[in-house]
């Protein structure tokens, strides 16, 4: 289970501390479904539905595709790809010879980026997952008219068998064509933002494709669900966010989340737009930044360390590796590291987040520690879970309605204008 550690910012609270009793009106409200964005929470108990509604499909089409194509495309942006992507570089950061290597489209507007999955597939098999509640998106719908074509090329009138649309179950410009067309469907949930949806069909089917046992990851959801219900301070999603809000008062409104696994990078992009979209509104919020240790300790080390004391830490470390590497023993001793001989880097990785927790907080930077099992099935949905319940929590805690985004429009009208849309 998850466990947050508040040691490390104990010296930067104020007599009072974290405010405990919002946390939990602010758990009520998400529980109860009597916030702003209520309509939205269907993420809560999205695990279950899954279970018994669309499992079965997800794993059909993963294995059809697994049986027959060298690549799967995913094709979205945000809420609409970075879960599954975040999975897939944390729990199979080298992709396996014996899966579909997963490509991610429609995240950008990149020609070259998109020749190159192009130049990368060549003449082999492939499927394509276009993922969009609406299908109006201009990235991923832009993408997509570009692998269509490819697919009608290659396959004819079969190409349709090689589509899978992950869209709104009832309307939309997506889910007509797939109507039309008779692609395979799949649902992105009314009651789900698309920054919540990683545990259905949006990151499920990729995730499966990929060879992540997904059934394993569900039956943890909803047990990390379950026991986050507590009404407890030591609820671990409560301590995260009342610790996050407490600082936030004190003057520090930067928050970097930091993991010593390079594979977990797109846990960071995920985690970024599920917090800044669902907090940064109303002139007020914390702002989400990733760094990788120790790689960024390089390259921004300097900054957390010396720069602006607005900055706060939340470090995720696993637990226990899950393989072991040990420091080999050199005759001669050319490079001064034999004193390291025989100790295996989960060890040395260990002392050097001590180090750099020490020498931040002697520095002015607060550090929360998120501790995690393994970096597999289990930890993933633990993850996902703890972030997803601490940040409505969070949210409702500031005031503000953690499942809309209203200025997210804002560039899309200006962009459509000059692009000349009609009627824009």
């Amino acid at each position: 289970m998850i466990k947050v550690d508040l040691s490390g910012c104990a010296s930067f609270f104020d007599a009072s501390g974290p405010d405990f009793s919002a946390a939990a009106k602010a758990h009520r409200t998400l529980l109860e479904k009597t916030g702003e964005g209520a309509e939205f929470t269907g993420w809560m108990c999205l695990p279950q539905q899954i279970k018994l509604s669309e499992l079965k499909s997800i794993l059909a089409a993963a294995n059809k595709i697994r049986g027959r194509s060298k690549a799967l495309v995913v094709i979205g942006i945000g809420g609409s790809y970075l879960g599954a992507r975040a999975a897939i570089e944390l729990l199979r950061p080298i992709q396996r010879s014996d899966s579909p290597r997963v490509y991610f489209a429609g995240n950008g507007l990149s020609g070259d980026y998109l020749n190159g999955i192009i130049e990368q597939i060549g003449d082999g098999d492939f499927d394509v997952n276009v993922i969009s509640k609406s299908g109006t998106t201009l990235e991923p719908a832009l993408s997509f008219r570009v692998f269509r074509e490819l697919l009608v090329k290659k396959y004819g009138a079969n190409a349709k068998k090689h589509i899978f649309a992950t869209t709104d179950a009832n309307r939309g410009v997506l889910h007509d064509l797939a109507v039309q067309e008779g692609w395979e469907r799949f649902v992105v949930p009314d009651d789900v933002g698309g920054r919540y949806s990683v545990l259905s069909a949006v990151g499920l089917l990729p995730m499966a494709v990929a060879g992540i046992d997904v059934s394993a990851v569900l039956d943890c959801a909803i047990d990390t669900f379950k026991r986050l219900e507590r009404q407890q301070p030591d609820n671990p999603a409560w301590q995260y966010a009342a610790a996050r809000q407490h600082l936030y008062t004190k003057g520090y409104g930067i928050e970097l989340l930091a993991c010593y696994e390079p594979s977990f990078r797109f846990m960071g992009e995920w985690w970024k737009q599920l917090y800044g979209e669902s907090e940064g509104k109303n002139g007020i919020g914390i702002f989400p930044a990733s760094l990788e240790y120790t790689a960024d300790l390089h390259s921004m080390g300097q900054y957390v360390q010396d720069g602006p004391r607005t900055l706060f830490e939340t470090v995720v470390k696993f637990d226990r590796p899950l393989t072991e590497a040990a420091v080999p023993f050199l005759m001669g001793d050319a490079d001064k590291l034999n004193y390291l001989a025989g100790r295996s880097f989960d060890s040395v990785c260990a002392t050097a987040r001590e180090a750099v927790k020490a020498a931040h907080i002697e520095g002015g930077v607060p550090n929360i520690s998120v501790g995690v099992g393994r970096r597999d099935e289990e930890g993933f949905a633990e993850l996902v879970c703890f972030f997803e319940l601490a940040c409505g929590i969070s949210a409702y805690m500031s005031g503000v309605n953690p499942f809309n985004q209203p200025g997210v429009e804002a560039y899309k009208k200006n962009m459509f204008k000059m692009l000349g849309k009609p009627g824009a």
